[in-house]
């Protein structure tokens, strides 16, 4: 198996802010994105992102954002900061599941020594993962040229569950879902920094489903937003809108 194309096939797209990026980076007034119909919110956890890639004979590889970090049978091996010991016994337990598909499990992890913000899930370095979303890859595109799959990947390729889906996966392998907290309609999300600003205050009643410990200090990261087909999704991280909004020049716009 070519490594690099497996690499290139199941790396996680960029997801882009709710509201547009400006000057400093700061956000501006205007969305990214126009949704229609139903919209999910859901809590967006603050870790790393790291995906297990379940092939159809039972195979599978574990992989950060940007590159693989191990591969069943010590294959490809990566240490990196405790998630391969708290997701190997994870991988472990998949059962091949056939077909002519690659499973790609993209997951958060979060607590123990993970990024900056690890003591909002746990003072005790506890660790933690929750399920956000599965794609599927043609194993024929691992056929393909790296630069051919890295482009079939930045066109949408990849065929992401929609929400019905993304929780029956969840049930039947056991996997925990991040927090859903809302579903509304695309009319009533907010348009507005402040709009936005004001709901993600309202989210921090959900992080006891997520901390680990009473220590830890359970302040949100954000909310991701998404349509229920996933069609569409962005970002709305808190940190980005306490920065414009309380930038010294009025409201930093």
């Amino acid at each position: 198996m070519d490594l690099k194309a497996l690499d290139s096939a199941t790396k996680y797209p960029s997801i882009e802010t709710y509201h547009k990026l400006g000057d400093k980076g700061r956000l501006t007034e205007e969305p990214n994105f126009t949704f229609e119909g139903d919209a999910l919110l859901t809590l967006k956890v603050d870790g790393t992102n790291v995906r297990i890639i379940h092939l159809p004979d039972g195979d599978w590889f574990i992989g950060v954002r940007e590159h693989l970090l191990y591969g069943r049978g010590d294959r490809v091996r990566n240490a990196f900061e405790g998630v391969l010991d708290h997701l190997i016994p994870v991988a472990e337990g998949l059962a091949p599941h056939g077909g002519d598909m690659v499973q790609v499990y993209y997951l958060e992890v979060y607590g123990g020594t993970v990024g900056s913000q690890a003591k909002q899930y746990s003072a005790s370095r506890l660790m933690g993962h929750r399920l956000f979303d599965v794609a599927l890859v043609p194993l024929e595109v691992l056929q393909r040229p790296v630069t051919e799959i890295s482009s079939w990947r930045q066109n949408g390729g990849q065929g992401f569950f929609n929400e019905s889906m993304l929780r029956r996966f969840a049930d039947a392998e056991g996997f925990a879902l991040t927090p859903r907290l809302d579903v509304l309609d695309a009319q009533d999300l907010p348009t507005s920094l402040d709009g936005m600003d004001r709901l993600l205050r309202k989210t921090d009643y959900r992080m006891g489903e997520v901390v680990l410990d009473e220590g830890a200090g359970a302040v949100p990261e954000g909310v991701v937003v998404r349509t229920l087909d996933r069609r569409t999704i962005a970002k709305a991280r808190l940190q980005d809108y306490e920065r414009t909004l309380r930038a010294p020049s009025g409201k930093g716009r």
